[in-house]
């Protein structure tokens, strides 16, 4: 969430419809993980089917899907392709670098992963240092 945010302040000042763009890009930060019943949207009932069939950072944690969908919004919903996109591949990148790592181009085996522990204290300290972009960012618009 913290990189959607930073993602949504850095474009903000280039997009019109403002809070359409923000409440987009920053739903769409969690998408990736509805293939995981811990996560936010996953723990739904109803996305439960979904992960019969998928397993997590598979298809969903790839930017095949994230540009196929953003695709179809920029042919017939255009104000939320660029909100998808960003909040979505936000959610990818951060993924990327820790050391369980995505599968960007599924279904191609090939794997992007780095050696950041998930909840270890690299993670934590990349967070605190976007966080205070994030605040940064935010007085700068004041300024």
């Amino acid at each position: 969430m913290a990189i959607g945010v930073m993602l949504a302040l850095i474009f903000l000042p280039a997009v019109t419809h403002k809070w359409t763009f923000i409440i987009v890009l920053l739903v769409c930060t969690l998408l990736p993980d509805i293939d995981m019943s811990q996560s936010y949207l996953g723990k739904h009932k109803i996305l439960r089917p979904i992960q019969w069939f998928v397993k997590h950072r598979g298809v969903f944690h790839s930017f095949t899907l994230a540009i196929a969908v953003a695709l179809i919004f920029a042919f017939y919903i255009p104000i939320l392709a660029l909100p998808f996109f960003l909040g979505y591949a936000g959610h990818l990148i951060g993924d990327a670098v820790t050391n369980e790592g995505i599968r960007p181009f599924w279904p191609f085996k090939d794997e992007i992963r780095w050696k950041i522990t998930t909840n270890g204290k690299s993670e934590k300290i990349i967070f605190y240092v976007i966080v205070i972009i994030n605040i940064v960012l935010l007085i700068s618009f004041f300024i």
